[in-house]
């Protein structure tokens, strides 16, 4: 039986009855004498095997709730309910071969090995990667702090003040920097950003022409990704020096850096003129350090500015996660992809901040989006923002300028010992063109210090030198460059001198908001980030149901290693030799992932979902090019699909042609067979999701990658419903040939309040030649997708130990745990809310979708009325009218208890009450509980209470809110407002009244 606690009571008693469960649907684990211990099926019977089993923490429910939860839904057997489930011609019959679960400390110990393999050594390599300090308090109390990694993007901007009002720092700090007049909340890295801003260039610019010029000073993985977006849009990309070129009317923009990648300051603005006279745009890609001691690119003239935020305390990680930026004018918003947070007001009339012009979205406009990007840096644009109100202005400037002058004093110290220093303009990173030695002694000295420099093929030599860098660095850099003929080198002496043209020296301000200058002692910024946190829901408050999205279990032995030196210190061009642990983990976890999936091949570079599924589609494109079958350009899509979907095929350089569902949800298939029928000569692709969007396994899903194979197309499966397959089925058995992986939801990488994420690909053996590659690892005219070669690479660590954690056993309980979660659920609420698609034995898949649309029609209650309603009660909402208008659609993962998820199912009962009430007159038809949600603790406290229902009611409609009550800091929040009066940064409070 259920506790008495978790029995709701509707507060008024016009209002409801008491909702219950019936004790006879729901047996006692007694009364089930021939009951599975499914936990301990799946542990192993070995008297000395560890204790600290980990499948029993990730998996919410126990062996008798398993047992009590398939009474409900009318099985005898998780087996029973996975075949009337999952269809019987796609069963994996095999175990996966993965091994044996894990003890958690056994786990971690053998990690700690691997991770030995790892060589930190001191890196001045810089190519845009820098070492920096990651303040403690922003290490301990953001990065590994689960208050902030568990939240979820924040499409609910009641629940997410907290972490809006950081990413709102975040952009107020890239608008201060470059003197532009907005920005964005962060993109994924500094290359993909590079590549958004020319296409956003290519859409704006008046002259209309397809050649993007690319200075040759860039950093060679931006160029590297710049040219692969550009060849599927017939984009032509012109490299070369910016001062030895020439433009026309062709040229639909410029991409310059700022510092140059050798380390050079040059003055732009007569180039971005040059670019202005002919029509086109000028991107300018800039260090945020520099911007502290150099000119902003606004004052240069810029249009654009792009760049990554990884120096402000966010470490190497081999790559990644880092937050990149993008900043642009006012009137080029609507144009701008990422996600912008504005501000507001709610119903009270107080400012609140919001997600801000969502018609942008790629969900929105689909094909016509001009972007697929879905994932942003959340996690680390905070960190970044955090960095700066810890430093503040001042603070920022003095790192600067001792940087510059560590590089001034270097710079003049190497040329008395007779080298060349390449540019007297600089500001961390010079170039040296040897004399008296060669690269390769110059190389063995480095090596003998384990010091990491950066090599050209000419023969020169970079540094770039950082804020961790102390004066004994400085004087082993300066012996690694002492002949034999030069006397023994003395301890450096100090340059006070500036090596920056008086020209481009920055005048203006910049971070003059207080909130940058309040907090600079521990004390006051540490309660500053705890009243932050506070304003968020995160898995540490409720579990966030989202279908799709699988907010499930981020557990604390996953996420360690993500900071431990030998994973986090180690820049992304390091030579491999140095990286043997990271390339063991590699190489295990693509090994896992290709026995998960049934495929040949992994990429694990894409370092978002959405760019795992442009990864795909090119590598599909490039196999349809290298058989000659140039025309294969079309992309069938069905009608339910993400909107990432078309929105990548558009940046892969196909058509797409959207086919329909039916009543019941699934593919047309007759819709889908005519049109492959009609494009049979030029199909290049099918995009499905499976189990489907609907939330149901399909039976025609071989038929219709057979149809697919038989026109000579290839399948792709986005990979965001594999919480439904692990252990159970396989893409590649099942007939696709290339699907992309979420790790921020099926393997545990958590979600970051909407960022970082992983999307690796998985492909079938006849796409493996045309995988992604890198520059730094291949050739540099080959696909490259994220600036890093394993893109965002500190995090996979938190995907491989949850595999290895699991086992093979481990994860197929999990499966089949999150199947029985959602048909459990969707069964407790069937009799108030109908569920909209199910299987053909009337079973759902890992999620399902429940119809709010009577509650509209006998009580004009909006799907969005429920979702802040449910703020109340302490839950995030699930998807919102999406894939199907006027539903929710609900995924409890296989992590949540069972006393959770019927929390949840008392509280969605419990609003279907109060929705019956208003149908009958029981509750104001305008002023109901419903459409004023959700009530702050303010407007409760307020004298007056006009409401025509009782406070106790708005505050407190479950009995469990008596335990633990999570408050919004805002009431709802007047979104048409915020995007009539558009506000991106931190203005002074007047400006947000005018």
């Amino acid at each position: 039986m259920l506790e008495p606690s978790l029995i709701v009571t509707a507060q008024d008693s016009s209002i409801a009855e008491t909702t219950k469960i019936e004790e006879s649907r729901v047996p006692a684990f007694s009364q089930a004498p021939n009951h599975r211990d499914y936990l301990a099926d799946c542990l192993s019977n070995d008297a000395l095997a560890p204790t600290d089993s980990f499948i029993r923490r990730h998996v919410g429910v126990t062996s008798a709730e398993i047992q009590q939860m398939l009474a409900v839904i009318g099985c005898e057997s998780l087996d029973e309910m996975i075949d009337k489930t999952v269809p019987n011609a796609i069963r994996t019959r095999q175990p996966l071969q993965l091994g044996e679960a894990r003890g958690e400390y056994e786990l971690l110990q053998e990690l700690k090995a691997i991770a030995s393999k790892n060589q930190v050594w001191r890196s001045y390599i810089g190519t845009g990667y820098y070492n920096c300090i990651t303040p403690p308090i922003i290490q301990r109390n953001i990065l590994e702090n689960p208050g902030w990694y568990t939240q979820y993007t924040p499409y609910q901007a009641e629940i997410a003040q907290g972490r809006l009002e950081a990413l709102l720092y975040f952009q107020t700090m890239i608008i201060d920097l470059t003197g532009l007049e907005i920005a964005n909340a962060s993109l994924l890295d500094e290359g993909t950003a590079a590549a958004e801003a020319m296409t956003m260039a290519a859409g704006l610019a008046k002259n209309k022409g397809n050649k993007f010029f690319v200075s040759a000073d860039c950093h060679p993985q931006t160029i590297a990704v710049v040219k692969t977006r550009a060849i599927p849009l017939g984009i032509e990309v012109e490299i070369a020096k910016h001062d030895e070129f020439i433009f026309d009317e062709s040229y639909f923009g410029i991409l310059l850096q700022y510092p140059a990648s050798d380390g050079a300051i040059y003055d732009y603005s007569q180039c971005i003129q040059q670019i202005h006279d002919h029509g086109g745009l000028a991107i300018v890609a800039a260090d945020l350090l520099a911007l502290t001691l150099i000119k902003a690119p606004a004052e240069l003239g810029a249009d654009i500015a792009i760049g990554s935020a990884q120096r402000f305390g966010v470490p190497f990680g081999y790559g990644g996660p880092h937050a990149a930026y993008m900043a642009t004018k006012d009137a080029y918003k609507r144009q701008m992809p990422g996600r912008m947070i504005g501000i507001s007001k709610d119903v009270h009339g107080r400012p609140a901040l919001r997600l801000a012009l969502q018609t942008r979205e790629q969900h929105i406009r689909r094909d016509k989006a001009t972007s697929n990007i879905c994932t942003a840096q959340v996690l680390l644009a905070i960190m970044a923002s955090m960095y700066a109100v810890y430093h503040g202005a001042a603070g920022l400037k003095r790192i600067a300028q001792r940087v510059h002058l560590l590089a001034s004093t270097l710079s003049g110290a190497l040329e008395n010992l007779g080298h060349t220093v390449t540019h007297h303009s600089f500001f961390d990173t010079i170039r040296i063109e040897l004399n008296g030695l060669s690269m390769n002694e110059v190389r063995i000295r480095a090596a003998a210090r384990q010091i990491n420099l950066r090599y050209f093929e000419d023969g020169a030599i970079a540094i770039s030198l950082d804020e961790t860098v102390a004066k004994q660095d400085l004087t082993d850099l300066i012996e690694i460059f002492a002949s034999e003929k030069t006397a023994n080198p003395q301890s450096p002496i100090p340059n006070s001198q500036f090596l920056i043209p008086n020209s481009l020296i920055r005048n203006s301000s910049y971070l003059t908001h207080p909130v940058f200058n309040s907090y600079h002692s521990e004390s006051e910024l540490l309660r500053y980030i705890y009243r932050l946190q506070a304003k968020d829901l995160s898995l540490t408050t409720s579990m966030i149901p989202l279908g799709s999205c699988t907010m499930k279990l981020n557990a604390t032995s996953e996420m360690l290693p993500v900071t431990w030196a030998e994973f986090g210190n180690i820049h992304p061009f390091v030579p491999l030799e140095q990286t043997q642990g990271y390339q063991i983990l590699f190489q295990q976890l693509e090994t896992w992932l290709a026995e998960i999936t049934g495929f040949a091949g992994v990429s694990l570079q894409p370092n978002a979902g959405s760019q795992g599924e442009y990864a795909g589609l090119l590598t599909i494109r490039e196999y349809h090019l290298h058989r000659g079958q140039t025309n294969r350009h079309i992309c069938l899509i069905p009608t339910s699909a993400h909107g990432t979907n078309p929105a990548s095929a558009v940046m892969a350089g196909m058509k797409v042609v959207t086919v329909n569902c039916d009543r019941e949800g699934n593919i047309d298939v007759n819709d889908l067979k005519e049109k492959a029928a009609k494009h049979q000569y030029e199909l290049a692709a099918l995009m499905i999701t499976y189990p489907s969007t609907h939330g149901v396994f399909e039976e025609s899903i071989k038929d219709i990658c057979d149809t697919i194979h038989y026109y000579g197309g290839q399948v792709y499966m986005d990979g965001a419903n594999m919480n439904a397959q692990v252990g159970l089925c396989r893409p590649g058995d099942i007939g696709a040939d290339v699907c992309h992986l979420n790790l921020h939801k099926t393997f545990c990488i958590p979600h970051g309040g909407g960022g970082p994420g992983m999307g690796p690909i998985c492909v079938a053996p006849q796409l493996v030649p045309f995988l992604p590659k890198h520059p730094f690892t291949a050739n540099p005219d080959q696909t490259t997708i994220s600036a890093a070669p394993w893109g965002s690479a500190s995090i996979l660590t938190i995907s491989w130990v949850y595999i290895a954690l699991m086992g093979a056993k481990g994860l197929k309980l999990a499966t089949e745990v999150a199947i029985l979660n959602a048909n459990y659920m969707a069964h407790r609420l069937a009799p108030h809310y109908p569920i909209l698609y199910k299987g053909k034995n009337g079973f759902v898949a890992h999620e399902c979708i429940i119809d709010l649309h009577d509650c509209k029609a006998i009580a004009g209650i909006e799907v969005d009325d429920v979702a802040k309603r449910l703020m109340d009660y302490g839950f995030h909402a699930p998807t919102m009218s999406w894939p199907v208008a006027g539903t929710m659609m609900i995924e409890p993962t296989e992590s949540e208890s069972k006393t959770e998820i019927d929390r949840f199912c008392e509280a969605m009962i419990a609003i279907k009450q109060e929705v019956k009430a208003i149908s009958i007159g029981d509750l104001d038809k305008l002023d109901n509980p419903l459409k004023n949600a959700p009530h702050t603790a303010e407007s409760l406290l307020a004298d007056q209470w006009a409401h025509p229902y009782t406070r106790q009611q708005a505050a407190y409609p479950a009995p469990w809110l008596k335990e633990h009550k999570f408050w919004t800091s805002v009431g709802r929040i007047d979104n048409a407002f915020g995007d009539r009066n558009f506000v991106c940064s931190c203005l002074p409070l007047e400006a947000y009244e005018a």
